[in-house]
This record gives C-alpha cells, structure tokens and sequence, in this order.
C-alpha cells in the first residue's frame, strides 16, 4: 500500500473512498486543499442514499492499493462526522471541529481569521492552482449486483386415484339335457334296477377376481438453472460544469 503524491490525490475526483476494512463508504465529491501549503487536505465524499449526504475525510493518511483510495478510519465513524455546510471552502471554525472529531494536530485555531475568510482555491479550479480551469462533469457507472430470489426445492407426496378396470370372470352353471332311448343307448338305460332311488353330485367352479398393487418407478425428476438475461433501462441524472467567458473591455 503507497501514500499519494498531490497529483495522484487530485485524480481522485468522482472515485470511490475505502475505509479500513474494505467497505466503501462513498464517492468523492471534491478534493479541499490547505490554505497555506497548497496541498490536499480534506475529501468531501458523497455518503447518504443516492449521494444526498456529504462528509469531509482527511487525506493525510490516505492511500492506495490495487487501484483503490482508503483512509484509516470505519465507514460508521466518517458517517458519523459534522455534518457541514460550506461554499466551496472551509471556515476555521468548521476546520477546528474537523481537526477535533478526527483527533487530528495542526489546528488552525492559531491562524488569523482573515485566512479563513478569504477566498482561496480548494480544488483544481481555485486561484491557488495555475491559469487554466479544469472542467468537470459526472459519468453515470452502472453496474449489477447479485441477490437470492427465491428459492425452489422438490417435493413428493402421495395423491389416490380411483382406478376402474374391466376383467372377465368365468363360472360354471347347471344345464339339464334330456335325450331318447335308442338302440345305441338301451343297454346302459336298462343298467341297474328297474325302479329305484338315485342321486348325483356335480361341483360348480367359478371364478374370483383378485387384486394386487405395486409400486411401479415411472420416471426421475430432477431441478436445473437457466441463466436468463434481461435489460433493464436504468435514468440518473449527471451534473457537468459549463464554462462562459466575461469579457470586458474599455
């Protein structure tokens, strides 16, 4: 991890600030620069929902690593610094309650006051840098992130059908035939007594339907993901500086 030169802090205009942890804790807004040494001071970084709230971070201990600005501080406790209202520069009032909060030497509190009202530059467009003026405008970044949407899981439970089946049944039934005495017959007619008393036993059979279940596999289920891309039209509103010449002349 190396400290940044004054140049290398400048560039650092609409990028991301890093606490000690990693976590990002804003945007930076504007780079403020000491009255008296030229150098940067403080970041003004864009922290509330949608950029509504701004806090100023001190870039002593600034440094990069990997492409990326961190300060030694928690993201909790920069959001938790006052809250301040300035145009363009720092009074000393609101520097001395900086320097306070952050627990930081070199308060200004011994400076005269006329310092502090005067109109120095903070940033790359201030009296205090060269002639020319840097202009500036915000870029719209859009990117994803991604979150659960739900979940799925497979279930098996037990559902009854009423099944109705045709099957044929054989039975044996009683039938009585009668035939003449022939002469092809007459001997075993005349078997036996003439007159006498007789019975016969015929057994009937028929038959049962029966019933049998078991369970038969069918087929395997089994869940997969598709990846599905849609688009989605995402309107922000950027801010850019506009540059007008006054000329007057005698």
């Amino acid at each position: 991890m190396s400290h940044l030169q004054k140049d290398q802090l400048l560039q650092q205009r609409g990028q991301d600030l890093y606490d000690s942890h990693d976590d990002k804790i804003g945007k930076i807004d504007e780079i403020y620069l000491d009255h008296e040494s030229g150098e940067p001071e403080w970041a003004l970084v864009n922290t509330g929902l949608f950029g509504t709230k701004s806090t100023f971070v001190p870039l002593r201990e600034a440094s990069e690593h990997g492409g990326t600005l961190s300060v030694p501080y928690e993201k909790g406790f920069v959001k938790d610094a006052p809250n301040l209202d300035t145009d363009g520069e720092l009074s000393r009032t609101q520097e001395d309650e900086l320097y306070r909060y952050y627990d930081l030497t070199g308060s200004r509190g011994d400076r005269d006051a006329d310092d502090a009202s005067g109109t120095v530059g903070h940033d790359v467009s201030g009296p205090t840098t060269d002639d020319a003026m840097t202009r500036s405008e915000e870029e719209l970044r859009v990117g994803t992130t991604e979150r659960e949407a739900g979940r799925v899981r497979l279930r098996k439970y037990v559902v009854e059908d009423e099944v109705t089946e045709t099957v044929p049944v054989r039975r044996e039934e009683i039938r009585v035939e009668r035939e003449p005495i022939t002469d092809g017959n007459v001997d075993d007619a005349v078997e036996g007594p003439a007159i006498s008393e007789e019975e016969h036993e015929v057994v009937l059979h028929e038959e049962e339907v029966v019933v049998d279940k078991r369970a038969v596999p069918k087929e395997r289920v089994r869940l997969e993901k598709d990846s599905v891309t849609e688009e989605e039209t995402v309107s922000e509103t950027v801010r850019k500086e506009e540059i007008d010449v006054d000329e007057n002349r005698r």
